[in-house]
């Protein structure tokens, strides 16, 4: 039977009468568990210090794509002659590129309060600090203070751009947080941090005609993804002109009036105009109450189970303070397992084995399910095959190359696919039904790809897996 999902009327609520709901972060996490407990009846306060739609809308996933659709814009115009069109690269107008990034984020701005004011959500703005099981105090801006009482408490305050240790952020010096509002393309730009934020403004940047070295202390780029991956992508930054250094670790920063400098253990130091540290995100936990509560953390992270429950009864962690993939979507997906677990639906959990990840760089990574470390790790024995980009017509008109990776358990399902090119962001969906719904190759290899797509390298990629290659080498 399917379940109504219509938003209910807000039920009359004395001053005193404890929410069903108090919800500590409005970001993707904390406002898709709102929206979800309203339609499930409940009564909910969303306290945010900031602005609806947090990190992700407002300094992150929207403004970063926004950014990077027009690096992909750059590079059209300096690569038109290529496909017959007069086109020419003559440089970045900062103010117009910002403001219609600013556009596309103030668009969707208003769109998710709305869904909040509509929904019978009460917002308190101010910043909330946990005082008890149920009780979340708020200080508003102006220093008033509210206590605001709810049934269930759901943590829900989102992460922070982290730095190193003798890094201190200045006007060359920035984090993502600054980088997205850059007012001039510097001539050089060195990238602190080869993991998805780092590539990702590395590939922007580059776009945007600066001269790019990525510095990464691991072996290899985005070192989560699949080996061959990473290697493609160090390959095809190289071949943008971009200096990839791995394996190296920074010794110092000294910034200057015009310049930063970064010590390299072992090697010459870097300079360039810009230093960008893109070295992960932390939880943002600190001073929220949870240590006098008794919520247990690790390293500022919120412990919880598999139902996101923490050490106290009736408190819910979601989103990035939770060890775990720190994506907006798997924020929003335990978000609304949240409400639907205070409303009694008994929801699955989310596993992060099936949530997808995208680095939006050019060439694009995407993938899902297990990589081959973590299924030996899981003692899952797989079989992997690859089906190359260069054998898909859709692939070679866009003037891509990359790879479509499937790992099957040995004579079992798919339990990963993972991808690189140009567009396999919007093959993901497509992949994370096959992980997620546990198909064999057998059962993916039948399915009709419209042509030409770049869908249908998923299609032979099953095809190859299956034994039944048609367009691929077994």
């Amino acid at each position: 039977m399917q379940r109504s999902i219509a938003v209910v009327a807000t039920p009359d609520r004395s001053s005193d009468t404890p929410f069903d709901l108090v919800v500590l972060g409005a970001g993707s996490g904390g406002y898709a568990c709102a929206l979800r407990a309203r339609q499930l009846g409940l009564t909910v306060a969303l306290v945010e210090e900031d602005k609806i739609g947090g990190t992700c809308l407002h300094r992150g996933c929207i403004p970063t794509k926004a950014l990077l659709h027009a690096a992909e814009v750059a590079d059209h115009a300096r690569h038109g002659a290529d496909l017959g069109v007069r086109s020419t690269f003559e440089g970045i107008d900062t103010a117009a590129l910002h403001a219609r990034k600013d556009t596309v984020v103030g668009q969707l701005y208003k769109g998710v309060s709305g869904l909040v004011s509509q929904a019978g959500v009460e917002v308190v703005a101010g910043r909330g600090r946990l005082t008890g099981p149920g009780t979340v105090e708020v200080t508003a801006p102006d220093g008033a203070t509210r206590e605001v009482a709810g049934r269930h408490v759901v943590l829900a305050t989102g992460s922070y751009a982290r730095t190193l240790p003798g890094i201190t952020l200045g006007p060359r010096v920035m984090t993502s947080d600054q980088a997205i509002s850059i007012e001039s393309i510097p001539e050089r730009t060195i990238v602190l941090g080869g993991g998805v934020i780092g590539v990702e403004f590395a590939s922007m940047l580059a776009s945007f005609g600066s001269q790019v070295t990525v510095v990464e202390a691991l072996d290899r780029l985005v070192p989560a993804e699949e080996p061959a991956l990473s290697t493609q992508l160090q390959r095809a930054y190289r071949k943008r002109g971009s200096d990839v250094r791995t394996s190296v670790s920074v010794a110092g920063v000294t910034e200057h009036e015009d310049r930063v400098v970064v010590e390299i253990e072992g090697g010459d130091p870097l300079e360039a105009e810009l230093l960008l540290v893109a070295v992960g995100r932390g939880p943002r936990t600190e001073g929220i109450g949870l240590e006098e509560v008794g919520v247990e953390t690790d390293r500022g992270f919120v412990v919880t189970d598999e139902r996101c429950a923490t050490s106290v009864p009736g408190v819910l962690a979601v989103g990035d303070i939770v060890p775990g993939l720190q994506l907006a979507h798997r924020g929003f997906a335990q978000g609304i397992f949240a409400a639907e677990e205070i409303g009694g639906l008994q929801p699955q959990p989310v596993q992060d084995s099936q949530v997808p990840r995208v680095t939006y760089s050019d060439p694009e990574v995407a993938s899902v399910g297990l990589t081959t470390e973590q299924a030996t790790a899981a003692g899952v024995e797989v079989e992997q095959v690859t089906y190359p980009l260069g054998g898909n017509g859709r692939s070679v008109i866009r003037g891509t190359s990359g790879q479509v990776i499937v790992l099957r358990a040995k004579e079992g399902p798919v339990v990963g696919v993972h991808m690189i090119g140009l567009g396999v962001s919007e093959l993901i969906a497509e992949a994370q039904v096959v992980v997620g719904w546990e198909a064999h190759p057998e059962d993916v290899a039948p399915l009709v790809h419209a042509h030409p797509t770049q869908g249908e390298a998923l299609g032979e990629a099953a095809m190859l897996a299956a034994g039944r290659p048609l367009h691929a080498h077994a």
